[in-house]
């Protein structure tokens, strides 16, 4: 309960930023049906995450940038050299938040910002 259930992604190179999630976190991202602007994200196992979409699915009038989700890794600085690695942009290097974790802060290739946490109650 109270799991992420979905988050979407906005780019303005689809294919770019698909290249980039699928090196940092090994996810499988394929379109939905006819769409190509749309593409849904797959965890290794499967399991539905989200999508990464076109801006033009955008409703509002400035792009819409950061989907602030944090996604559990098993080492954070490794995922911060994946996500250089990839063409992001560590903001954040790996920092404590007190009996919750570790936590590295980054925008993809597209400008969104998101978070690697590493839950670790002895953090601080």
């Amino acid at each position: 309960m109270n799991d992420l259930a979905h988050f979407a992604i906005h780019a303005n190179d689809v294919n770019r930023t698909k290249q980039f999630y699928e090196s940092v976190f090994s996810w499988k991202c394929e379109t939905y049906g006819d769409a190509h602007d749309f593409l849904q994200i797959r965890s290794a196992e499967g399991k539905v995450l989200g999508a990464i979409q076109s801006r033009r699915y955008n409703p509002g009038k400035q792009d819409l940038l950061g989907f602030e989700c944090s996604i559990n890794v098993d080492d954070v600085e490794a995922t911060a050299r994946a996500v250089e690695a990839a063409g992001g942009t560590v903001l954040m290097k790996k920092t404590a938040i007190p009996h919750v974790g570790w936590i590295v802060k980054f925008s993809d290739t597209e400008g969104n910002l998101c978070c690697a946490v590493n839950y670790d109650s002895a953090a601080s």
